[in-house]
């Protein structure tokens, strides 16, 4: 992440600054007032990356099944967010400068492109994640998919131009490396009832899935630069609701040709945990991962793709401890190996943007944009 990512503005002028785009002046305490939204969306995809795969989890192991349900579950929760942007709109609507507002309180029609794409692109991943995670232990899952900030990093480069300093290439090194030693590990950390094929299938499948997400990262970021209105969290509600519902479309479809809604009432009556619990986990599985979905769209708006990636890679170990702690899952050495050079990665990311973040504040180089 380049140091002028941290560049953040109010909702009501967030417009982050890729492709020379001109921008409206920033002053230096909009930055500072909006450091309580990062932290928020921070804590929105703290809850969604290590809630999302535990739920998920639970449903397999308890006899859940339905691959496209799970996939569909991860989009499915977008009408929840109506009712922020109900408020917001009302609020916008009462407001002072009413007429400057309303007009431009819904996104533009290249924006909602752009969002009608991004929600295909996820929903293919969304389907890919859920049927490697039937066949993969939580852990292993979660640091194979924490490869999507080398896929992020590769392709915002490609897309938006980030800027690559020798730390954040040593952070896509190692944590490549991490990744292939679970590759190696087929064996120890193979649920009961998963063949060697299904699980390098799961392997596979987690690392497409990884790699499609950290494709549309980008895209995102690229969207949201493109727009010629001001990016307000109406927007990036708004933004999410068509990713949601392009992505819960496909699955829909998925799931109609896969036959799973005649499926779900029977599996829930044999549902090992019951019947009830049995669509709380469900429920919770959405609005979890719902949330999650909105504080991505709220970490690349207010800073960029990369450092989304980063922050959702630094919760890997933290999502470890979960699947040890409530599934039991073994933790195995070449586990304990790739998560030491997961974390090695992230130091060496967050050491480099500490290293130039110093340097711009004593003047000896350029704050330029990513």
């Amino acid at each position: 992440m380049a140091t002028s990512t941290m560049n953040i503005e109010t909702p009501e002028t967030i417009v982050p600054n890729q492709n020379g785009n001109s921008k409206p002046h920033v002053e230096e305490t909009g930055k500072a007032r909006n450091w309580p939204l990062i932290i928020i969306n921070c804590a929105l995809v703290f809850c969604g990356v290590i809630g999302g795969p535990l739920l998920m989890r639970l449903y397999y192991l308890h006899g859940g099944s339905r691959k496209w349900l799970s996939s569909c579950l991860q989009t499915a929760g977008f009408p929840v967010l109506l009712f922020p942007l109900n408020f917001l709109y009302i609020k916008s609507k009462s407001s002072t400068q009413k007429n400057d507002q309303s007009c431009s309180f819904f996104m533009e029609p290249m924006v909602f492109f752009w969002s009608a794409i991004i929600g295909i692109v996820f929903g293919v991943a969304n389907f890919m994640y859920a049927l490697g995670l039937s066949y993969l232990p939580v852990s292993t899952s979660t640091i194979l998919f924490a490869t999507q900030l080398c896929f992020t990093a590769f392709f915002a480069w490609l897309v938006v131009k980030q800027k690559f300093t020798a730390f954040i290439i040593n952070a896509v090194i190692v944590m490549t490396l991490g990744s292939v030693l679970l590759g190696i590990n087929t064996n120890g950390d193979r649920p009961i009832g998963v063949s060697k094929a299904q699980y390098l299938l799961g392997f596979l499948l987690t690392l497409a899935a990884a790699a499609l997400t950290g494709l549309g990262m980008p895209f995102i970021e690229l969207a949201f630069s493109k727009a010629t209105r001001n990016i307000t969290y109406s927007t990036l509600l708004q933004f999410q609701i068509i990713i949601g519902l392009f992505g819960t479309v496909l699955n829909v479809i998925g799931m109609l040709i896969n036959k799973d809604f005649q499926a779900i009432p029977r599996e829930a009556d044999e549902f090992e945990l019951g019947k009830g619990k049995y669509y709380m986990i469900i429920i919770l599985t959405a609005l979890t991962w719902q949330l999650s979905s909105v504080g991505f769209l709220g970490l690349i708006s207010y800073t960029n793709a990369l450092f989304n990636g980063i922050y959702t890679s630094v919760l890997v170990p933290f999502t470890e401890v979960g699947a040890v702690i409530f599934f039991h899952e073994s933790f195995t050495g070449l586990k304990g190996m790739a998560l030491a050079l997961c974390l090695w990665g992230f130091s060496s990311y967050f050491y480099g943007e500490y290293k130039t973040m110093n340097k711009v504040l004593n003047g000896k180089m350029p704050q330029n944009g990513p």
